[in-house]
C-alpha cells in the first residue's frame, strides 16, 4: 500500500474515532435520569397526554405529533418562537446548545426550575411550547406546498 494512501486511511479512523467519541461524550452529557424524567413527565400530565422517547442520549417530549420539548443531562427545555422566547429571556433563561457553549443555540430554552415545580405556571409554558411547534409545523408545511406547485 502506498505511503500516502496509508496515512490517508489511519487519519479518516482517526477522524471516526474522535466523531464516535465526541458522539459518546455527547450522549452521556445528555443522559437522563429515569427518576428525573418520570418527574416531568408527571408533572406535564397538567397539559394532557405527554409521549416520551429517546433520541441522541437525551429524550424528545411529545404532545398529539408535536415535538415541544427536550431533557438533556436532567434539564427540561421547550419549543420557543419569537412569541414565547420573551418569557424565558425575561426569566434569564438558557438556550438549549448541544455542543457546548461555543455552539449554535436550538430553539429550545431552558425551563425555570420555579416553573418547573409549578403545575399552573407550567402548564402555562408547556402549552405556549405546543403552541410554538405547532407554528413551526404548520409553516414547514407551508412552504413544502409552495415547493411543490
Amino acid at each position: 500500500m502506498p505511503v500516502q494512501v496509508h496515512h490517508l486511511l489511519r487519519a479518516a479512523d482517526a477522524g471516526y474515532l474522535m466523531r464516535s467519541s465526541m458522539r459518546h461524550i455527547i450522549e452521556r452529557l445528555m443522559a437522563v435520569s429515569e427518576q428525573y424524567l418520570d418527574y416531568v413527565v408527571d408533572q406535564l400530565g397538567c397539559v394532557g397526554q405527554v409521549t416520551a422517547k429517546k433520541m441522541f442520549g437525551g429524550v424528545g417530549l411529545y404532545h398529539e405529533e408535536f415535538f415541544f420539548g427536550l431533557i438533556a443531562g436532567d434539564v427540561l427545555f421547550f419549543k420557543v418562537d419569537d412569541v414565547n422566547r420573551p418569557a424565558y429571556q425575561e426569566a434569564r433563561a438558557e438556550p438549549f446548545k448541544p455542543y457546548g457553549d461555543e455552539s449554535y443555540s436550538m430553539s429550545y430554552y431552558e425551563v425555570p426550575a420555579d416553573v418547573l415545580e409549578d403545575v399552573d405556571k407550567l402548564r402555562v409554558w408547556a402549552r405556549a411550547a405546543v403552541s410554538a411547534a405547532e407554528r413551526k409545523a404548520s409553516s414547514s408545511r407551508t412552504r413544502k406546498k409552495t415547493k411543490t406547485r
